[in-house]
């Protein structure tokens, strides 16, 4: 099969394309036809460094080891597995691996994600365990994709700040994956109001179908008082998916 190898740090030019035999499924493991894999930012900050190098490179004490097939948002169709039964199944994967309890298994110290400890999805065929195989949400493998590691991590950050109908949450970075699932996540299945935040705002009328109620530009000279008008005052939480400084509130 072709794949794309990440073969050390740096920039694209430690990407390969290479041929590579296809992978053989272990016991309770299925071999998947990869159809979509998102390209997410960790994969590309692993590639280049940005974890660090070394023994601090990936999610296990060893580190990421080299070369490796990236890519953690996958969607495919099984066509290999010890259940017949689940031959010909479109299924999006679960990215991570862990002993870890119901709670705690981002935290275990044997965690492992798929792309970065195992082999990922930027080839034609991944193998993944069949328990951590799930019903594609949607009938398109591309916008399945999307409910991977971006889905998961978006649902993450509307639970833990336990979003409420009508309060009113700013979401940073709101056009990008994280961002715009945060969007559609806090205001169409919990109900809050959401100010999205944005560089260009030639998105704006695309993020208020997706259920913002307001988007405002990190351009602007008068950004707090954007927000405070588009709130009608104080925000209630902030869902930040950009990392760097943008206000500094007295």
């Amino acid at each position: 099969m072709k794949a794309v190898q990440v073969i050390g740090y740096g920039d694209t030019d430690q990407l390969k394309v290479v041929d590579i035999p296809v992978p053989e499924p272990k016991e309770g493991e299925v071999l998947v036809r990869v159809k979509a894999c998102a390209i997410n930012n960790t994969e590309i900050w692993m590639r280049e460094g940005a974890y660090g190098t070394g023994e601090k490179s990936g999610w296990r004490p060893e580190g990421v080891q080299f070369p490796r097939i990236p890519g953690s948002d996958i969607t495919g169709e099984i066509v290999s597995a010890e259940d017949e039964s689940l031959i010909g199944k479109s299924v999006v994967l679960f990215p991570f691996t862990s002993s870890g309890e119901e709670g705690t298994e981002h935290i275990s110290e044997d965690m492992s994600f798929i792309g970065s400890e195992y082999e990922g999805g930027y080839a034609e065929y991944a193998v993944w365990p069949a328990a951590l195989c799930y019903d594609m949400p949607l009938e398109d493998f591309a916008e399945s994709a999307v409910f991977s590691v971006s889905g998961l991590t978006a649902w993450h950050m509307v639970s833990q700040i336990q979003a409420k109908p009508g309060e009113v949450i700013l979401v940073t970075g709101a056009n990008g994956g994280v961002g715009s699932l945060n969007i559609q996540i806090a205001a169409n299945v919990y109900g809050s109001k959401v100010i999205a935040v944005v560089g260009d705002l030639k998105d704006g009328e695309k993020l208020k179908e997706l259920g913002a109620a307001e988007v405002v530009s990190y351009r602007s000279e008068t950004l707090i008082d954007d927000i405070l008008k588009a709130a009608g005052g104080p925000v209630d939480s902030v869902l930040d998916v950009v990392g760097d400084a943008l206000l500094i509130l007295k």
